[in-house]
């Protein structure tokens, strides 16, 4: 189940909502009294899946999403929890995981489940809503099988599956009521088959490899011995095939999580191997991928099949898998850019990433400006110049399985981390990281850089060509920075400057200003932004010849304009924008 949203209309329901989001890990939502945020955000959680638990009248949730209901078969838990928490009413999703969280909400804040779904009031859960662990193979026959429950009749249980009658279900050697738990793909007469998810997938494949012959190859395996996918757990390989395409897109196919086994792991199953490979032992450091991983879960109940690029064997557990437990999940580094530091500037990607990361890597300052979004994640905090090192930790931590977010400030790509980590990747010799660390599956979520912040606080500076130019001079030639200060104002693009001065490098600021005063007239508009996204926020215009460089600092970004960018009094001061050139357009058109 994903992270719930919790809503609240007022202020009073605010400790309640708090009790329900530190027993959940759910995220509290506000939306005033008047309730106008909701008219949104509501349907939008709704379509995405997430879990509902407003803590306010029923109604109120009813008509906000009335227009979203479609598929009963879909739709997330909803529910609705009084002020004081002493009534907990599920009103969507009952056998989609509502009725379930009502009860673990009214044991938590000592109330009452209002469960009205009919199996549910008289049992813990309805047939069609088994554990984790186990899969209602034959969804079409659990209705007319509750319905017999529910005039008397008992459960007569072929295999393991102790959730039946934990919830209260009459079980009889004698039962009416037939309950097979199989991980043969089968279908029973008066009654229903439950897959357990015992089953693991071992597979290897060569660089590369087509997803569809991965796929296909594990669909043979299963049809071998008409095993259910349904009762596949995971599928597992070595670690080193973390960031497989194929491996990862079968995965997906089947709806099940990938798990890997370092090469020392796999080579523990050497005397269980039916069919070992020298070739395999050379290359990867064990005899086998497939079998030995496919032996981690349990006897063979597929021998090692073999197609033109991939291998695959099957293993049976005794009883359900926990994926958790097995093996560790590829490693996930997220690149994260926060913006320039309020969290209303956040992309929703980027939130999401953090709230779903098991570790946070960053700039001490950046970790601070995400605090609110904390949900438990280990914290691993670096100072300012130890940049190579946070990032080669963060790839690390990844290779251990973990999901792990960098915070960088403003946008991962502009001089931030993201660069680096694809170094490091790419670097060999001393600089190299573990091979397995090279295998972490990357993925960015780019955030607002600090120019687009000052031009949006200022009006619309880049609203025609532009360019950023960093002044710090400890990873670029100081020539460099100068070749390129000239170029751009020869070339008349607007010009960001990050990095403009510090305590050590005070001139570079002021050679700017004397470069592009040979380029630009003295009435050039100048944005300078400080501390941009924070309360302490400061934004002002003013002419290129008026700019003072003595003032600014390594918190301030410096945004120069071109010549054709233009400066204007507004209510709330000087604001600076650059024409693209409709006016002539208009001109050319007749307008």
């Amino acid at each position: 189940m994903s992270t719930p949203a919790i809503i609240i209309f007022a202020d009073t329901g605010l400790d309640t909502a708090t009790q329900i989001a530190e027993a959940t890990g759910g995220e509290i939502y506000s939306c005033g009294q008047g309730g106008a945020d909701a008219l949104k955000l509501l349907p939008r959680l709704f379509s995405e899946g997430r879990p509902i638990i407003g803590v306010c009248a029923a109604g109120i949730l009813i008509r906000l999403l009335a227009s979203s209901l479609e598929n009963k078969q879909k739709e997330p838990p909803v529910l609705a929890v009084s002020l004081g928490g002493a009534s907990i009413v599920p009103l969507l999703g009952g056998h989609r995981g509502a009725n379930r969280l009502a009860r673990e909400l009214a044991d938590e804040l000592g109330g009452h489940p209002a469960i009205t779904t009919a199996s549910d009031s008289k049992f813990l859960h309805s047939l069609d809503e088994p554990p984790a662990g186990w899969v209602l193979g034959t969804p079409q026959d659990a209705k007319p099988a509750m319905m017999a429950l529910l005039l008397g009749a008992k459960l007569q249980i072929e295999g393991e599956a102790p959730f039946l009658a934990e919830a209260g279900y009459p079980v009889s050697s004698l039962g009416a009521v037939k309950v097979l738990v199989t991980e043969q793909k089968l279908r029973i007469e008066r009654g229903v088959v439950y897959h357990p998810k015992t089953l693991v997938a071992g597979v290897g494949c060569e660089r590369g490899a087509d997803a569809e012959e991965v796929i296909g190859l594990i669909d043979f395996a299963l049809r071998q011995q008409n095993l259910a996918p349904e009762s596949l757990a995971a599928i597992a390989s070595i670690d080193i095939k973390a960031d497989e395409p194929a491996l990862l897109e079968a995965a997906r196919h089947f709806k099940v999580p990938l798990r890997l086994f370092s090469a020392a792991e796999l080579l523990q199953e050497r005397y269980r191997l039916k069919s070992p490979s020298d070739y395999v032992e050379e290359t990867v450091g064990t005899p086998s991928v497939a079998e030995a991983a496919a032996l981690k879960a349990g006897p063979l109940v597929v021998e090692k099949l073999k197609s033109d690029r991939a291998t695959c064997a099957i293993g049976k557990a005794l009883h359900p898998i926990d994926p958790e437990n097995l093996g560790r999940r590829p490693g996930v580094l997220h690149l994260v850019g926060i913006g320039p530091g309020e969290a209303v500037s956040r992309t929703a990607a980027a939130v999401n990433a953090l709230e779903q990361s098991t570790d946070w890597v960053g700039y001490e300052l950046y970790i601070d400006l995400v605090a609110d979004l904390r949900r438990g994640q280990v914290e691993h905090r670096y100072g300012l110049g130890e940049e190579e090192s946070r990032v080669r930790h963060a790839l690390e931590l990844a290779a251990e399985g973990k999901v792990v977010s960098l915070v960088c400030s403003g946008d991962a790509q502009i001089y931030a981390m993201a660069a680096l980590a694809y170094e490091l990747l790419d670097a060999t010799g001393p600089r190299a990281v573990s091979e397995v660390a090279r295998r972490v599956n990357l993925e960015t979520h780019p955030g607002v850089s600090a120019f687009q912040a000052a031009s949006a606080a200022a009006g619309a500076l880049i609203g025609h060509d532009f360019c950023c130019i960093s002044l710090s001079d400890l990873l670029t030639p100081r020539q460099d920075i100068l070749k390129r200060l000239d170029g751009a104002a020869r070339a008349d693009f607007v010009t960001a400057l990050y990095n403009p001065r510090s305590q050590r490098r005070t001139d570079l600021i002021e050679e700017t200003k004397r470069i592009f005063l040979e380029h630009r007239p003295p009435s050039t508009p100048v944005i300078i932004g400080s501390n941009l996204g924070r309360p302490t926020e400061k934004v002002r215009v003013v002419s290129l010849a008026d700019f003072d460089p003595t003032e600014i600092d390594m918190l301030t970004i410096v945004m120069i304009g071109s010549s054709t960018s233009r400066t204007f009094q507004r209510g709330s001061g000087a604001v600076a924008y650059t024409p693209r050139g409709y006016a002539a357009k208009g001109a050319q058109d007749g307008n």
